[in-house]
């Protein structure tokens, strides 16, 4: 398991958001060593509030392996995932998150809440956070600073 090299494929798929305008996050979902799913933000381009990383790469996963438990699987974003994202990722039962920054003002793993560890539902995650943070906050900061010019 090389997690640097998966969140330099997330990093990746941020940049292809930048590139678009979209707020920079990008989502690799990897199960035995093999990338299953890659996505960006496109809530712009879809013109779509659930259209976060995550959630992209989980369908896209889903789809591709005609089924809905994702087992085994890890997924890489650049950014703690948010409350909807936090919820997907339980109910498609993936195995492991790993994160690049933590996201204050809505971050659900562990800045405002820990949805993908609450004993009270019936999966949890283990969960990797600040690999490669550096670089993923520095996308984000850049972002938003041409975005206020």
């Amino acid at each position: 398991m090389n997690d640097n090299y998966y969140m330099g494929l997330a990093l990746e798929e941020a940049q292809k958001a930048y590139d678009l305008g979209e707020v920079p996050i990008g989502a690799v979902l990897v199960m035995d060593n093999q990338v299953i799913a890659s996505a960006h933000n496109m809530r712009e381009s879809c013109h779509d509030a659930t259209a976060h990383a995550e959630v992209i790469a989980i369908r896209e996963a889903c789809n591709s392996l005609r089924r809905w438990r994702l087992t085994g699987a890890t997924l890489y974003v650049t950014i703690e995932p948010c409350p909807m994202c936090s919820g997907a990722l339980v109910m498609s039962r993936i195995d492991r998150l790993v994160y690049g920054s933590p996201d204050y003002k809505a971050g659900a793993v562990e800045s405002l809440f820990n949805i993908v560890q609450n004993p009270a539902l019936n999966h949890r995650l283990e969960v990797t956070a600040g690999v490669r943070a550096d670089e993923c906050t520095a996308i984000m900061k850049d972002f938003f600073r041409q975005r206020r010019k």
